[in-house]
Formats: structure tokens, C-alpha cells, sequence
């Protein structure tokens, strides 16, 4: 799993029909986004433009709740900071926090989380033995998560979360997905693994309902990239969300990935080329996707 790739942690808090997963960096990383879908719910993504100037990452917060959830980030931004962890400036620790949300108002009877339960989630991904291990499928911010809703969201099926790792001698990339897809998910063979229910012939798009429906991944790698590289990382990883869902990437959806590189392998003979590397993040993403429903 994500968990594979070395300096990265990663908790959950799951509610009832909503949560959190946080990812903890254990000694920061370097990361950027690119986001295709068309409506995002996110926050701190635009310090992850290659060419803004802070290029440090602390923690990302992936969380139900739509944008109400985004203050999950709070509760994380303050932890942090109590622990020193954060972009130094004079007047203390300044966490980096890039956070992205999922709707799942309705699965949560409009409870979304709030910063304690991002505390939450960081606690668990801070002392991983003290809680419940890093489990996959309906936890977390997957927790009301539901795909398939294309032909209409009375015949969708549940989605969750996913993940996914390769290694390419030392060098790892792993994966993250939490999966509240507007379209099918679809196998390595091309067939449909999770999706409508609607009968076939069953028109698609009859009325889907806007800003209802993500997918937010964060691909991580040991191997030492730059903030640009990063953002090729996150473009290659939307390339697994095209081969896993289908459709993908709708106005109706607020798909995001995050990429990350937590630089422990910097020598060229160690590190795969950079290509090579997309191609491992396009691979892990689409079974981290796959792995959410199955």
C-alpha cells in the first residue's frame, strides 16, 4: 500500500457515513496537484503550483463532508504546529496542509467532520500501533463514498478507499485513492468490477447531480523529485483514474491528484528515469482505485 513507501504514514477516523484519512510525512516531502475535474473541493492546492514558492508538504488531508469537511484541516494544521512540524518562519511552525474533500452530505445526514476529527485521523496516522491498522474499502474519507451514479444515483453501488504500491529496485510509488465516482470502475480487462445497477440500455447522464461526485488520489515516491517533477507525477496519475473509472474526469466530478516525493533516493543510479516513474504512478493509481470497491 501507500504505507510501503518509506516516510510516509497515513490514519483514518471514520464516522458515521463521513470521515478522514490523513497522510503524515514524517520529514516533510516535496509535493505538488493537478486537478481535472470540474468541481474540486480543496484547499492549500495553490501553494502546489510548480511555480509557487513553498515546496514543502507536512500532511494531506483527504475528507467527507464537502466543503464544511475542509476544516478537518484545522485540527491537523494545529497538531502539527503544537509539534513544531511546519514551514518555519518567526513566528513559529507553519504546517503545510493541501486538503480535498468528497461529498457524502446525504450518507452523513449532513454531519461533515470538523477539525477534531482530522486530529483524530492525524493521531492515528502519528501512532499507527495505538489504533485500528491502515485498512482499505468503507473507512475513512471513503466512508459514504458511492460509484456508478452516471445512469442515475438511485442505482450506484459503494466506493471507498483504495491503495496500491511497485517498486522499481529501491525506489517505491505508492498510492492513495478515495473513490466517489461518478462512473464505473473498471478492471485491468476492461470490464466493469463496480458500477450501475441500471438496467442495460438505461440512458447515461438522465440528471446528475453537480458537485456530488470525486475521486482524490496522492501518488508518494521515495525517490527524490523536484516540485515540477511532482506535478508530471500527479498528471500521470490522473491517467490511472482514466483507465480505472469510467467516465472520468466530468464537470460533475472534483478529481484531484496529489503527488509527493519524500526523497530518500537521489542518486541516478538508483532512481528509475523520470518516465519510467509516471508510468509506475499511472499503474498504482488505477489499482488503488480498483482496490476501493474489491
Amino acid at each position: 500500500m501507500i504505507t510501503d513507501v518509506p516516510g510516509v504514514l497515513i490514519g483514518h477516523w471514520t464516522g458515521k457515513g463521513t470521515g478522514v484519512t490523513t497522510l503524515l510525512f514524517r520529514n516533510g516531502a516535496v509535493g505538488s496537484c493537478e486537478v481535472r475535474g470540474g468541481s474540486p473541493a480543496t484547499r492549500e492546492t495553490s501553494l502546489l503550483e510548480p511555480l509557487r514558492t513553498v515546496d514543502r508538504v507536512d500532511a494531506i488531508v483527504l475528507t467527507g463532508g464537502s466543503a464544511f469537511g475542509l476544516s478537518a484541516a484545522d485540527g491537523v494544521l494545529r497538531a502539527l504546529a503544537e509539534h513544531g512540524i511546519g514551514f518555519a518562519t518567526r513566528g513559529g511552525a507553519v504546517p503545510i496542509v493541501p486538503t480535498a474533500a468528497i461529498y457524502d452530505l446525504v450518507e452523513s445526514d449532513n454531519s461533515p467532520p470538523g477539525p477534531e476529527e482530522g486530529r483524530m485521523a492525524l493521531a492515528a496516522a502519528f501512532r499507527p500501533g495505538d489504533f485500528a491498522p491502515f485498512v482499505l474499502g468503507r473507512v475513512g474519507a471513503g466512508t459514504g463514498a458511492s460509484v456508478g451514479k452516471w445512469r442515475g444515483q438511485e442505482h450506484s453501488v459503494p466506493g471507498g478507499v483504495g491503495s496500491a504500491s511497485a517498486r522499481d529496485g529501491e525506489v517505491v510509488v505508492g498510492a492513495v485513492a478515495v473513490v466517489n465516482a461518478l462512473g464505473d470502475i473498471i478492471g485491468a480487462d476492461g470490464q466493469i468490477i463496480a458500477g450501475s445497477t441500471a438496467p442495460d440500455g438505461a440512458p447515461g447522464f438522465p440528471d446528475p447531480e453537480p458537485f456530488e461526485h470525486t475521486t482524490l488520489v496522492a501518488v508518494a515516491t521515495n525517490a527524490r523529485l523536484t516540485k515540477q517533477e511532482c506535478r508530471l507525477l500527479a498528471e500521470s496519475a490522473h491517467d490511472g483514474l482514466a483507465r480505472s473509472i469510467h467516465p472520468a474526469h466530468t464537470r460533475h466530478d472534483g478529481d484531484i491528484a496529489f503527488a509527493i516525493s519524500t526523497g530518500v533516493i537521489d542518486e541516478a543510479a538508483e532512481a528509475p528515469q523520470l518516465d519510467r516513474l509516471r508510468v509506475l504512478a499511472t499503474e498504482v493509481t488505477a489499482e488503488a482505485v480498483r482496490s476501493a470497491v474489491t
